[in-house]
This record gives structure tokens, sequence and C-alpha cells, in this order.
């Protein structure tokens, strides 16, 4: 072993023992968590979605969503036409809005404020 490798040998053990010290018993519980939160994100990661018109309630809508709207949570209306929220793919055109039985849309539609 030369010195460099001597050196990083050294620095790689004080942090070692730094972070095991800093830690102290909290260490194993939030890598834990740390990984479950990683798995979560990862599978919901995996539901591909897709944006869903006419189904948010007022402000509650996606970012960008139509002429009227700036960005998230500025629609105006309940299920207001050019306003979008992400959904699971394939599940839009089944996801109901309302009392009227009407159902979301994969394109704005005409329900507008006045």
């Amino acid at each position: 072993m030369n010195m460099t490798q001597i050196k990083g040998s050294i620095a790689i053990a004080a942090a070692a023992s730094l972070a095991a010290c800093s830690g102290g018993g909290d260490a194993p519980a939030e890598a834990e968590t740390a990984g479950a939160e990683t798995a979560a994100t990862e599978s919901v990661a995996a539901v591909a979605k897709e944006k869903c018109y006419g189904i948010s309630l007022a402000g509650q809508n996606e970012c960008a969503a139509g002429e009227g709207t700036s960005c998230a949570g500025t629609s105006v209306i309940d299920y207001q036409g050019n306003a979008w929220t992400y959904v699971d793919e394939g599940t839009c055109l089944e996801t109901a809005r309302g009392t009227s039985g009407s159902f979301g849309s994969l394109e704005a539609t005409d329900n507008l404020p006045a």
C-alpha cells in the first residue's frame, strides 16, 4: 500500500466512525424508512398517468390547465373543461364527476367559466 491508499483508507474509516457516532441508534431505522420510501416511490412511478379533463374541483387542477388558468390550483369552477388532473392511465373515462353522471375526458371540453 502506498501513502495515498493509506490516507484514503483512514479517511473512509474516519467518515464511517463519525457517521456511526453522530447517527446514534437511529441509523438503522432511518435506513429502513428510506428504503421503504424508495420502494413506494418506485411503485408509484411505475403506474403510468394520463391527463383527465373536467374532473377537478375548483382550485384542485394540475398545472397548465388552459385559458383562464395559469397553473396548478387555478381552475375557478368545479369540473372546468380545460382543467386537468393526472389519473392512472386507462381510468379517466371511468372517473365520474359531479352528480350529473358524466365522466372525465381525455381532451378539453366546453365546460368553461362564464
